[in-house]
């Protein structure tokens, strides 16, 4: 299983990735969340510029922030500035839309919207939002077409598996594994926790700060996709919930997502005191050197290839040298 990691866009994530590069990390991803974050091709150029070897690729692009030429123009020009190191991955948008209060699209706009830009790449004339276009870059203005990059799709259910499997080279997955997952040869899995020291608390502050906001993702996760009722149901999710229902309804999802994957916002720390952290080991990577090294090879036995760690917290690079450590260990010794 190759070792990657995964950033909240910020302005200092260039940095990070190239410390990651020189730690051993094989990919860095960061997310298109333009809501909470900075520009994710400005912030990957930058990256391109200040390392040599680490693969680098959003994870993932959501289809509606942008139009399918700009997009492939992006792409083109990321691959010229590290060319053979580009990977890039397209979600329905879990952040990047229920953020602003949009849900998900659709897995037929999916699909449509990535012909249109492995096409572009190619070089074809392709039709999109009833007009015919082909990139017309001149020499010296992006790559020569064909631009070839893998292109992984985040889904989880039957609709997505079609279409990843149709016109992806791989899965990019989160949260859960679907049945499929053995299907692909290439699977990044993104995922959160911290490695903690022998007999370290769960509830202490390093561990809230370092590994709460994957944990938070439970409660987004399951207020989203289940409604106050899903979410009441988890420790402390009534406490959550409490906090959450004191925003109107049109702006409900700035409270959940405030923090996302980077801090815990006012509900996440309410559950997280009602005795929630209980649950950290169980949502996020979590616990000693050994028992992080356990889970990594039950994903593994379950068809992921490719581990992609998000640090939190104030400090990055301690998380980063803790989970690659963990990561690569003899898990005999």
């Amino acid at each position: 299983m190759e070792v990657s990691c995964a950033f909240p866009t910020a302005l200092d994530s260039p940095d990070n990735i190239a410390l990651a590069e020189r730690l051993g990390y094989a990919r860095a991803w960061v997310y298109d969340t333009p809501q909470q974050s900075p520009d994710v091709w400005m912030t990957l150029a930058l990256a391109a510029e200040r390392t040599e070897r680490i693969g680098l690729g959003p994870g993932v692009l959501v289809p509606s922030l942008r139009h399918p030429m700009v997009n492939a123009a992006a792409t083109a020009t990321l691959a010229a500035l590290a060319p053979g190191r580009v990977a890039i991955s397209f979600g329905t948008g879990f952040t990047g839309r229920r953020a602003m209060g949009y849900r998900a699209i659709t897995w037929s706009y999916m699909a449509s919207y990535i012909r249109a830009y492995r096409g572009l790449l190619r070089g074809e004339v392709v039709e999109w939002e009833g007009a015919q276009m082909r990139m017309m870059h001149p020499d010296g203005h992006a790559p020569a077409r064909p631009v070839d990059v893998p292109v992984l799709v985040g889904a989880l259910g039957p609709k997505g598996h079609e279409v990843a499997r149709e016109l992806g080279d791989g899965l990019y997955l989160t949260l859960q594994l679907p049945e499929f997952t053995a299907e692909y040869s290439w699977v990044p899995y993104l995922a959160w926790g911290t490695v903690l020291d022998e007999e370290e608390a769960v509830d202490s502050e390093r561990v809230r700060v370092a590994g709460g906001p994957g944990w938070a993702l439970a409660y987004h996760g399951a207020y989203e996709f289940g409604g106050p009722d899903a979410v009441r149901g988890l420790p402390g999710g009534a406490q959550w919930w409490d906090v959450v229902a004191e925003t109107p309804q049109e702006q409900r999802h700035l409270a959940v997502h405030t923090g996302h994957c980077v801090h815990l916002n006012e509900a996440d720390q309410a559950a997280w005191d009602a005795g929630g952290h209980a649950m950290l080991r169980d949502v996020t990577i979590s616990g000693t050197r050994a028992q992080v090294r356990h889970r990594l090879d039950e994903l593994a036995s379950r068809g992921v290839t490719e581990i992609v760690f998000q640090p939190c917290g104030p400090d990055i690079r301690g998380e980063l040298e803790r989970f690659f450590e963990a990561a690569t260990s003899d898990p005999d010794g």
